[in-house]
Order: C-alpha cells, then sequence, then structure tokens
C-alpha cells in the first residue's frame, strides 16, 4: 500500500470578469507580435515552471495520513469513512466538518495538540469500527471546561504553588482556588486503566484536578489528555511516603471517622477542624467506614478538603450512580449509562507513539486483510494449558457461531471468494493458541472460511512493575478493541479495557470450578461497562445493609461476578 501519496498539483486558475481579458493576455499578445506560436508556449511553460515547483514542494510538506486498513469485516471497505478518505481527501480529514467531527471523536476529543507528539489521538479512528455511540454535547462541554481548569491549577501554575504551600502547613482553609484528586499508581495495567478512569469522573463530578502518580511507566504508556498542561504529579510532591499508604494508614478517611478524629456530619465539620489532606482507601480490601466514601453525606464533608489522596485498584464508577447529589450530573453527562468507559477511556488514554507503533505494525501484518477479526482473550489463574479451559474456549465460540467447524474430510478444491476470519489471541500462556492454529492448519473448515490464528507474545506470568510487560500488555488491550467480536476470561480488568475501548459486548467466558468446565461456557454480556469487583453493600439513606445491585434501574449485578456492580443501559 502506498502510505506517502500526495495530492496531484493542480494548474493554478485566475477569476475573469466578464468583458476582462485574462490575466497575462496583455502581455501574451505583446510578447507574441513577432514570436511563433510554437516558441510562445515554450516562454510561457518557463514562466509557469517556478510556480509549479513551489507547489509540489508546499504539497508533499502537508501532513499525511495512512488509508483506513479495515477489511470489510468491519467499518472499512465500503463504509462511508472508507469511501471519504479513498474517494475524497488523500489525509482523510480536512474535506468536511464531518470528518474532523470523526478524528475529533464526536467532539470527545480536544483539537489542541500536536498531533506528531501522539499519533494515536487522531489515527485511532481509522482502526476502529464505529460504534455510533457518541458523547453528549453536555459532556464535551464539561471536558472543555475541565481542560481549562487543568491549564489553570495543573503543575507549576500560580494556583498549584499556592495550594502546595497550603497543603505543607497542614491546616484546611475556608476556600480553595483550586482543589485536587491524586490518583496512586497501583496493580496491574488493566486495574490502572479502569481505576484512573474511575478517579477522572469522580474529578469532573467535584470540579478537583486530576494529578497522576507516574508509577514506573504510565509517562511511558500513555499520552498526556489534556492539553497545554501535565495530568503527572511531580516528583517534588511533599507527601512522598503516599506509595506505602494501605488499609491502617491513620490518615485514611474511614480510619480518622472510625477513631473520631473526623466529623462526618456535613453540618459539624467546620474548616478549621479538617486537615488539608484526606487519604481516600477504595481498594479491595477497603472496610465499612472506608466505603463510606459512597455515601452523600461524606461526600459533602469530603468536598472541603483541599487534597484527595486516592488508592485504589477497582472502577468504582457504579457505585457514583448511587449518590442522589450527583444523579442529574451523571444522567446529563451520560444518557447511555453504559458508555461512561467507552467515551472517558477513549479520552484519557492514548498510546505513545512507540506503543502505537507497536499496534499499527501488528494490525496491518496480521489482522487488516481478514474480512472479519474475532478477539479471545484469556485469564487463567493457574500456570500451564489447561484441556477444560481449551473445550471452552472451542464450545463458546461453536455455540455461538463465532468459529466454524472442522471438516473430517479434506477439501482440496480450489474456492473462490472464500471468506477469511484473524483470530487474536491473547494469553500469558501460548498453549491455547498453538492448539487452536493448529487445529486450523491441520483441517479444513466445514464452511470453507480460512482461519489464521496469531498471538502477539506469550509472557508466561504477569510482570506487573516491568515495564516492557506492560507495554505488550497495553498495545493487545488496544489490539482486540480493534476487533469486530470478542471473547473474554471472567473477572478480568484486561478483557474489561478491551471491550469498553472497543464499544463490544463480548461473550464472556465463565470462571472453571474444579477443572471442569462451566455450563454453559459462556454468555454474552448486557452492557460492555467494566463491574465493580468491591462494591459497598450499604444503604447511606436508611443506615443499613442493602443489596445495592437492586437500588437504581441502571445499576445491576455482573455476569462474572455475582456481587459486583456494573451500569447498563435502562432500554436494554
Amino acid at each position: 500500500m502506498d502510505m506517502k501519496r500526495f495530492r496531484r498539483p493542480q494548474q493554478p486558475t485566475f477569476p475573469v470578469r466578464r468583458g476582462e481579458p485574462a490575466p497575462g493576455a496583455a502581455n501574451e499578445r505583446k510578447l507574441g507580435a513577432g514570436i511563433p506560436r510554437l516558441g510562445l508556449l515554450l516562454v510561457a511553460c518557463l514562466m509557469l515552471l517556478p510556480l509549479l515547483v513551489v507547489v509540489v514542494v508546499s504539497g508533499a510538506r502537508r501532513r499525511t495520513y495512512p488509508e483506513p486498513i479495515i477489511g470489510s469485516g468491519g467499518a472499512g471497505e465500503g463504509s462511508e469513512l472508507d469511501g471519504r478518505v479513498r474517494n475524497g481527501s488523500e489525509d482523510g480529514f480536512s474535506t468536511t466538518s464531518k470528518i474532523q467531527r470523526d478524528r475529533l471523536l464526536g467532539g470527545l476529543l480536544s483539537a489542541g495538540f500536536d498531533e506528531e507528539s501522539c499519533l494515536s489521538r487522531y489515527q485511532s479512528v481509522l482502526y476502529r469500527k464505529d460504534t455510533g455511540r457518541l458523547p453528549s454535547a453536555y459532556l464535551v462541554e464539561k471536558l472543555r471546561e475541565h481542560e481549562a481548569l487543568q491549564r489553570k491549577c495543573g503543575p507549576n501554575t500560580v494556583y498549584y504553588k499556592k495550594a502546595l504551600k497550603q497543603l505543607k502547613s497542614g491546616q484546611g482553609i475556608e476556600t480553595a482556588d483550586c482543589n485536587y484528586l491524586v490518583w496512586i499508581s497501583y496493580n496491574g495495567l488493566g486495574n490502572r486503566i479502569l481505576t484512573g478512569a474511575s478517579a477522572f469522573l469522580y474529578a469532573l463530578l467535584t470540579n478537583r484536578v486530576l494529578l497522576i502518580d507516574r508509577g514506573a511507566d504510565m509517562a511511558n504508556l500513555f499520552c498526556e489528555p489534556f492539553p497545554g498542561t501535565s495530568w503527572l504529579l511531580p516528583l517534588d510532591f511533599p507527601v512522598d511516603q503516599f506509595r506505602g499508604f494501605n488499609i491502617s494508614t491513620p490518615t485514611s478517611y474511614g480510619n480518622m471517622v472510625k477513631n473520631k478524629l473526623l466529623n462526618n456530619n456535613a453540618g459539624h465539620s467546620t474548616v478549621e477542624s479538617l486537615p488539608a489532606y484526606i487519604y481516600l482507601h477504595l481498594d479491595h480490601d477497603y472496610g465499612d467506614y472506608d466505603k463510606l466514601f459512597f455515601c452523600e453525606d461524606d461526600q459533602k464533608v469530603l468536598e472541603k478538603i483541599p487534597w484527595l489522596i486516592l488508592h485504589s485498584d477497582n472502577y468504582f464508577v457504579p457505585a457514583l450512580f448511587l449518590i442522589p447529589s450527583y444523579e442529574d450530573e451523571l444522567h446529563r453527562l451520560f444518557p447511555e449509562k453504559d458508555t461512561v468507559f467507552h467515551h472517558l477511556g477513549r479520552y484519557l488514554y492514548h498510546p505513545t507513539n512507540r506503543i502505537w507503533g507497536l499496534i499499527t505494525r501488528y494490525y496491518q501484518s496480521y489482522l487488516a486483510k481478514a474480512d472479519e477479526r474475532l478477539g479471545i482473550q484469556i485469564r487463567v489463574f493457574d500456570s500451564g494449558t489447561d484441556q477444560h479451559v481449551f473445550d471452552q474456549i472451542l464450545t463458546c465460540s461453536f455455540n455461538k457461531k463465532l468459529l466454524p467447524f472442522i471438516s473430517p474430510q479434506e477439501n482440496i478444491a480450489p474456492i473462490t471468494n472464500v471468506r477469511s476470519k484473524a483470530v487474536l489471541m491473547t494469553s500469558l500462556s501460548s498453549g491455547y493458541y498453538e492448539k487452536l492454529r493448529n487445529m486450523y492448519w491441520e483441517h479444513p473448515t466445514a464452511n470453507g472460511e480460512i482461519i489464521s490464528v496469531y498471538q502477539p507474545s506469550s509472557e508466561a506470568y504477569q510482570q506487573t512493575e516491568k515495564q516492557t510487560h506492560n507495554m505488550k500488555a497495553w498495545a493487545e488491550m488496544y489490539l482486540l478493541s480493534l476487533t469486530d467480536e470478542l471473547v473474554t476470561s471472567a473477572w478480568s480488568t484486561f478483557g474489561y479495557v478491551a471491550q469498553g475501548l472497543g464499544g463490544l459486548k463480548p461473550w464472556i467466558m465463565f470462571k472453571p470450578a474444579n477443572k471442569t468446565m462451566p455450563d454453559p461456557p459462556c454468555q454474552q454480556v448486557i452492557s460492555m461497562e467494566p463491574c465493580f469487583h468491591a462494591p459497598p453493600f450499604y444503604d447511606c439513606k436508611a443506615k443499613r445493609g442493602a443489596d445495592t445491585g437492586a437500588l437504581v434501574p441502571h445499576v445491576k449485578h455482573c455476569e462474572d461476578v455475582s456481587w459486583g456492580l456494573k451500569l447498563v443501559d435502562q432500554k436494554e
């Protein structure tokens, strides 16, 4: 494929008023008085040559983009996007305002970035099919407002320095120019991506600046999401021990309420009695007092504290929808309740150029030419390759017509117009990939379909703190999100990220028990939203235990974690 085509320079034209000679006509007559016509044409060509050189050079300097490399199974050949790029502008983005909206994901993204610094931000539209799930106009408006807040109060600004001084003093103040939420980088990459999105939504709801702990690799994995500023917490942040915060930390909100060092009644909490910062422990092991974070009265106390430091490995968004004071705002932001991570994930998380290269090279090499792409994400908690897991993959894929059966008879007759399907598998083990690949290599399919099986990496075990491991993991999550159909594993945040970014409702394989394949082996989820694995079971208004999956119609229990919570669209 020619990736560097440029527009053909066109002969410049000039507007001509009726009854007037064209520019240069008088000079042509003057020159032609004693020169043959052939000589006249030669002179004219020599005069136009410098102009043509300028047009060609300026055209070559224009930013160009590759054509979509999406096969006919997705939003590629024959689609509106494909037609625009192939038949319209060569860069695919400059012909109409609709194309501009496409590359900005319906207004989700800001146009105020240097494109070369993060190629994935505006090129992702060329690879992922359109789900038709556009962000609300209100969400777009709030994102632009939040970007302005991040620029006003972000690192190295006057307001940030003022807030730091107040943090070091340890005392609360009557009014703060800027309030902050500091997110601690923790746990595996899938958990970090989901928790980061949760933290951002909370910052959006409470008008706080979001600053993230860069950890070992956050800056190398993701581009900056906010134009004109950084979301990375400066290295000289004064609370340098925050990475060691845990459930026992005395300054946690839960412990301060439990030990009566903090009054969680907003009417009795004065500024003088409040600290400059509070630690929020929302990890999977959090206690009952920590879970008061999700109560409205406690939120009224927390809103008075300038600095909140958050430690979590949960996608806690569903519980925010249970807080009455946020209900109207969340409804305006997300009229379609099952699109929260789909929109926030695509807004926040853009692969850096190095990782974008891994993604695009792999896609073009193995997935682009297939008529259809199937993603299979396998997460098992035992080492090795288990036969019952492989049987579960096959049974689910066959029953749901995601993969064709193999034929007992060889058919070597040439077949024309045969369909092809690329299967992208991700797993820490290579055993499942090898079994599936060999099965379709050694046997023809019953329907004549050509099946190709690929697996980018097999790392053997999760290596949370290893940068190259996380780079591959992020690339594979993203590649899975570019498929047309998806099979995922229960409890896996890796799969949640892929389905949310891609706007997919995957077939989720239930967790096996006693090395036995579950029956049924899988079920299609009712919502592309991730699952909150450790929700509170408490009715804040009634002040008693309650099934939080039955309080509002758009928060239900998850398919794979029966006690977990997830957002669903009420129309589903």
